[in-house]
C-alpha cells in the first residue's frame, strides 16, 4: 500500500467531482480570477413543510495561503463580508425565503467575526476548526454550531417555527461511540473499501507507553513521532510538520500501519531545505500571527507549527511580528545568517518562497515513522515544550 501526496487537485478537479454528487457544491466566496464570476453555486433554495429555505455556502479562504498553488489556480478567495449582505437581501425579498441558512468552513473565530458584522442569518453550520460546541453560540441572533470532525459527533438542532420565524431551539452533540450501530449499508461500504488493505493496516509496527494525540496547540505527542523520525532519518538539524488537527489518537499500547497513514495527508514524501536563522525566525512568527492573531480574519484555524530541534520563548498576547522573545537551536541561540539543513513534509510546514538547496529525500513519512519504531519500540514520547509562552 503506497500513497503519495498529490497536487493536481483544484477548482477543476472538484468541478468534476461535484457533478458526482447527488447534492451541490456552494460558494459565495470562491471566484475565478479573470471573469470574477462565483466558481460555484453561492445559495440553493430548498422548501420544506411549508417552507422556503435560503442556503448559502461560504469556502474556507485560506486553501491559496497554505495549500499547494495549483489547489487555487485560476480562482481567488474572500473572507464573504461583501458578498453576504447582498445575497441575503436577495434571497428574503426577491426570493422570498423565509428562514437563511448559512455553511461556513472558515472555522469559529472568523465565522464568530462575520455573523457579528453581518446580520440577518438565522442558523450557521460551521467547520473547520473542528470545535466541539455543546451549546449553541448566539451572534447577531443567529444560532451557530460546529460538531466536531471526522464523524467523531454528530450535532442535532431542532428548531421550533412560527409564522416562518425560530420561536425555539433544542441542540444535542452526540458522540458516534462504539455503542451506536452501523448503518448496514454504510457498514458495507467501509468493509469494501478496507478488504484490499485490512491485513497491511492491521500489521502491528510498534508500541507505545504514552497516548500519541493532537489535542494541543503548541506542540503534540503525535507529531514528535513524525518529527524524531524525520530528523532521525535526515540527520537534519530540525524538522517541521504542519499544525494540524486531524488523526484519530493511539491509545498506549500498540500501533498498526493504520494507525501511522492516519498522522500525515497521503503519506508525503520527506524533504530538506537550507534555511537560515533569519528565515526560520521570520516563518514562525507568521505562524503564530496566523495561529493568535486578534484580527480573526488573519487566522488560519489550525494548531501552531509543529517542530523539533528548535525551542522558542513567545509572547502570546504581543502584536504580530513581536511574539518571539528568543529562539534556540538545541542549546544555543539561533544565528540569523547560519543556514540550518531543514527536514519537512508539504508545503505548509515549509513555505515554497523560504530557503535554499530544497530537494526531495527517498523516504516517505510512514516509512521513517515505522523504522523509528523498529529501532526505539516501545517509544514514551511526551511534550517537550518546543514553543513556551513567557
Amino acid at each position: 500500500m503506497t500513497a503519495h501526496w498529490d497536487f493536481a487537485y483544484g477548482p477543476k478537479r472538484l468541478l468534476e467531482l461535484g457533478q458526482q454528487l447527488t447534492y451541490p457544491i456552494l460558494g459565495i466566496n470562491v471566484f475565478h480570477k479573470n471573469a470574477s464570476t462565483n466558481v460555484f453555486p453561492p445559495y440553493q433554495i430548498l422548501e420544506r413543510a411549508g417552507l422556503r429555505i435560503g442556503i448559502i455556502g461560504i469556502a474556507s479562504n485560506i486553501v491559496a495561503k497554505t495549500m499547494p498553488l495549483s489547489f487555487s489556480k485560476g480562482v481567488y478567495f474572500t473572507t464573504g463580508l461583501q458578498e453576504l449582505p447582498g445575497m441575503i437581501s436577495y434571497l428574503m425579498h426577491t426570493e422570498n425565503v423565509d428562514l437563511v441558512f448559512l455553511l461556513s468552513h472558515l472555522g469559529i473565530p472568523q465565522t464568530h467575526k462575520l455573523l457579528s458584522e453581518v446580520p440577518g442569518i438565522d442558523v450557521c453550520l460551521c467547520a473547520h476548526t473542528h470545535d466541539r460546541i455543546r451549546h449553541p453560540l448566539l451572534v447577531n441572533d443567529t444560532i451557530m454550531i460546529e460538531s466536531g470532525s471526522h464523524g467523531a459527533f454528530l450535532g442535532e438542532l431542532l428548531l421550533t417555527i412560527n409564522n416562518g420565524r425560530i420561536v425555539a431551539y433544542e441542540h444535542t452533540l452526540t458522540e458516534v461511540s462504539e455503542s451506536i450501530a452501523p448503518h448496514p449499508v454504510m457498514q458495507s461500504l467501509v468493509e469494501q473499501a478496507l478488504d484490499p488493505f485490512r491485513s497491511k493496516l492491521a500489521e502491528v509496527v510498534g508500541q507505545t507507553l504514552h497516548a500519541l494525540d493532537r489535542s494541543t496547540c503548541l506542540e503534540a505527542t503525535m507529531d514528535n513521532l513524525l518529527l524524531q523520525s524525520m530528523l532521525e532519518t535526515t540527520g537534519a538539524d530540525m524538522a517541521f510538520s504542519n499544525g494540524w488537527r486531524y488523526g484519530a489518537p493511539i491509545a498506549p499500547g500498540p500501533i498498526t500501519m493504520g494507525q501511522l497513514y492516519n498522522i500525515t495527508p497521503m503519506d508525503p514524501v520527506i524533504s530538506l531545505v537550507e534555511l537560515t536563522g533569519t528565515e526560520i525566525w521570520q516563518m514562525l512568527e507568521d505562524n503564530l500571527e496566523k495561529t493568535f492573531s486578534i484580527d480573526a480574519y488573519q487566522q488560519v484555524g489550525g494548531y501552531v507549527k509543529r517542530t523539533a530541534g528548535l525551542r522558542v520563548y513567545f509572547k502570546m498576547e504581543n502584536p504580530k511580528g513581536a511574539r518571539i522573545q528568543s529562539l534556540f537551536v538545541g542549546a544555543e541561540p539561533i544565528d540569523p545568517y547560519h543556514s540550518y539543513t531543514t527536514a519537512f513534509v508539504t508545503e505548509q510546514a515549509v513555505p515554497q518562497c523560504l530557503g535554499t538547496n530544497r530537494r526531495d529525500t527517498d523516504t516517505h513519512a510512514v516509512d521513517a515513522m515505522r523504522a523509528y519504531l523498529h529501532r526505539h519500540s516501545p517509544i514514551n514520547l511526551s511534550l517537550e515544550g518546543t514553543f513556551i509562552s513567557v
